[in-house]
């Protein structure tokens, strides 16, 4: 009996597996959009090797492919991406974990969002850039400092796309679910929270840009690993082609990211699915 829930709980992994890699995937191979990229990764080829454009300022795309196999075997690039994931990932729960609460509770409650609200439109507008000098005077040069950067640059997203989100809940659900008996605290789980799933779902996306925006320039000012030091290593010594490999690699990240996002949003916003 056990085996059988076993081989039932693998073929359903491998059933999400597929259907997640069917719907990321999806556009890369339909006719439309190869009809796009394959006439951009020629020209991306073939005018530098033309002399169309000086390889030194835009190398091949063959080029990029053999500089990035080669920080592969000889740069430890496995290992910079996973440092830099590692930082990521932890300032993204961490930004999450408390954007998503105090963002519920200001939209719902407005004595709440009397006293916190106007702290985070005041502190906001500074450009998460800006921080950079008083964090690195508060945590030093090192993993804390790349956290508290992502940090910053995810966490208002978050906020302010979540506040939103249940500020603007119908009221018409509301007074639906009221007239059932239901509790406050079941109109934050079952309702407030599920109106504002796709505007939480939303800024989580834009959370993952401004991170890596904040990982780049965190590991740009220090430590000796991750993918930002790579990119600012290659950027000192004017190595083109190992600065665009690193760029595919973040774009890679981000894509990856997000469509994890929109998958996780197709499985549990289902009366969105088709919009």
């Amino acid at each position: 009996m056990s085996a059988d829930y076993e081989t039932k709980g693998w073929r359903r992994v491998f059933q999400e597996l597929w259907g997640f890699l069917k719907n990321s995937l999806g556009n890369f191979f339909s006719l439309e959009f190869l009809t796009i990229l394959i006439p951009l990764l020629l020209v991306w080829e073939f005018l530098p090797r033309w002399k169309l454009i000086p390889e030194s300022l835009l190398p091949s795309l063959s080029t990029v492919v053999q500089r990035f196999w080669y920080m592969l075997w000889h740069k430890d690039l496995v290992l910079h991406i996973a440092y830099s994931m590692g930082r990521f990932f932890t300032a993204f729960a961490i930004a999450v974990a408390f954007a998503v609460p105090i963002g519920l509770l200001m939209g719902w409650n407005l004595k709440i969002r009397a006293y916190v609200l106007p702290l985070w439109q005041l502190l906001s507008p500074i450009p998460p850039p800006a921080w950079v000098p008083m964090t690195i005077i508060f945590f030093g040069i090192g993993s804390k400092m790349h956290i508290f950067l992502m940090f910053i640059g995810i966490f208002y997203p978050v906020l302010f796309n979540t506040y939103q989100g249940i500020k603007d809940t119908d009221p018409r659900y509301l007074a639906s679910a009221r007239v059932f008996g239901a509790s406050e605290f079941t109109l934050l789980r079952k309702v407030y929270f599920w109106h504002a799933f796709g505007s939480i779902i939303m800024s989580l996306k834009t959370g993952v840009a401004m991170g890596l925006v904040m990982l780049l320039i965190g590991e740009s000012y220090g430590g000796r690993m991750g993918i930002g030091y790579l990119l600012g290593q290659a950027k000192d010594y004017f190595v083109i082609p190992e600065m665009m490999a690193c760029m595919v690699i973040l774009g890679w990240i981000g894509w990856f990211l997000i469509e994890i996002l929109k998958y996780v949003e197709i499985k549990l916003a289902v009366w969105k699915v088709g919009r």
